[in-house]
């Protein structure tokens, strides 16, 4: 079995010099594909469920889903509960298998997210669970704005909770279709140079390639998020598939038309989170 906490994977990403990418999923067809391409890359991987993935699917099933892959797999495999609101979103996702837990408190004032960000890190721990927190707002693409990280907060922040890894809001967006950004490498390194607990961002598509091997490869950034340019490779698999044949109406097969070019463009981004 290969199911492992973030930790399991974080902590040598950090000793190391790489980092492991946090895979947004959505349902079965993406979850499996991402998998493959870890193991074509031999490298961790971390499956993602998000607030709209939930939506779809429950967090027993997903639970699951995760646990079977990752049981399979040749890779170590994190279960992550992403952007948890709640404890009991948290719990619920602990109860269902999941290895890892995200409590996202960022929109809380300061000595509300420590706190109860602290709960959930105890909480998480108890059950051999590894849990991330978030300090500063990370916006969304044509939404609400990112609130950048303070430095002295983000130290207080990690002393505080014990999270065994910390997203931080360095100039990344959620949502970003294209790769224009970039990361305020400044601040980053006034944050890493406060504390030891490896460091994740969100919004990770939005993020050049480059930067993001440069940053895996040379500072506590362990773990990137990515979501946008994945669900748009899925998106323009599936689009290929059913033009392909507009005679054809059974979705297996339509869905199993976006298999192999997910697991290419995946591939592609888990090179990039790799050593020197």
């Amino acid at each position: 079995m290969s199911l492992v906490t973030l930790s399991d994977v974080l902590q040598p990403a950090l000793k190391q010099g790489h980092a492991v990418a946090g895979l947004v999923t959505l349902g079965w067809e993406d979850m499996r594909a991402y998998v493959a391409a870890a193991e074509a890359e031999n490298v961790p991987v971390i499956l993602q469920a998000g607030p709209s993935c939930r939506e779809h699917t429950p967090l027993p099933v997903l639970g699951k889903m995760f646990t079977h892959l990752a049981e399979g797999a040749s890779v170590p495999v994190v279960a992550h509960l992403d952007h948890g609101y709640t404890a009991e979103e948290c719990r619920i996702a602990i109860d269902s298998g999941f290895s890892s837990v995200m409590f996202d408190g960022s929109r809380k004032p300061l000595a509300e997210n420590i706190a109860e960000t602290a709960a959930i890190v105890e909480m998480a721990h108890a059950a051999g669970v590894s849990c991330e927190g978030e300090i500063g707002f990370v916006g969304y693409s044509g939404g609400e704005n990112s609130d950048g990280t303070n430095p002295e907060e983000a130290a207080h922040f990690a002393r505080e909770t014990s999270v065994d890894a910390m997203a931080i809001s360095v100039g990344n967006v959620h949502l970003q279709q294209d790769k224009e950004g970039g990361l305020d490498e400044p601040r980053i390194r006034a944050i890493e140079a406060l504390t030891e607990v490896p460091l994740v961002i969100h919004g990770g598509s939005g993020v050049p390639v480059a930067q993001r091997t440069s940053l895996a490869r040379g500072s506590k950034i362990c773990k990137f998020n990515i979501g946008t340019e994945l669900r748009m490779a899925f998106g323009n698999a599936m689009r290929d598939a059913v033009n392909a044949d507009p005679t054809r109406f059974d979705r297996v097969q339509i869905l199993k038309d976006t298999h192999d070019p997910l697991v290419t463009v995946t591939r592609t981004v888990l090179r990039a989170f790799k050593g020197a």
